[in-house]
């Protein structure tokens, strides 16, 4: 079923957000923005963590989250730990959330018309998968090229 092959890519690649931002030299590169590189490898992680625990765990687990899109990409120099922890979180709360969901709840239409039109649940929740692997993929290159 879908779900279970989503709760193993979000997973997998949760997990590789983790590595990635364990991976850095140095703390403080994590938080490094250069000419034409538009966002720190910091601030992309914050904004996963917040679209997740926005998207699938208030909406479809029901956790309350409240998310402040503004601080995903203002705030600075938040510590690794914090950063690791708050990604571990996410884990449990994305695997928590799709572990209630039904194949039905899949086709039904997400509660929130995020790109200004209805879409399935099942659409946004893959939408949501590859937006984790393209700001993922993002981070890899910042390390890779700025922490040296």
């Amino acid at each position: 079923m879908l779900r279970d092959t989503l709760k193993l890519l979000f997973n997998r690649d949760l997990n590789l957000l983790k590595v990635e931002i364990e991976s850095y030299k140095k703390e403080t590169t994590i938080w490094l923005v250069e000419e034409g590189i538009a966002n720190s490898a910091g601030n992309l992680c914050l904004h996963l963590v917040g679209n997740l625990n926005f998207f699938i765990g208030a909406e479809i687990g029901k956790t309350g989250y409240i998310r402040h899109r503004d601080l995903e990409f203002s705030l600075k120099d938040v510590p690794r730990a914090e950063l690791i922890k708050k990604i571990e979180n996410t884990i449990l709360v994305v695997e928590a959330a799709l572990s209630t969901i039904t194949a039905e709840q899949l086709e039904t239409t997400y509660p929130i018309e995020v790109f200004g039109h209805p879409m399935s649940t099942e659409y946004f929740l893959v939408h949501l998968a590859t937006h984790l692997t393209y700001h993922l993929g993002q981070i890899n290159y910042h390390r890779r090229l700025l922490d040296k």
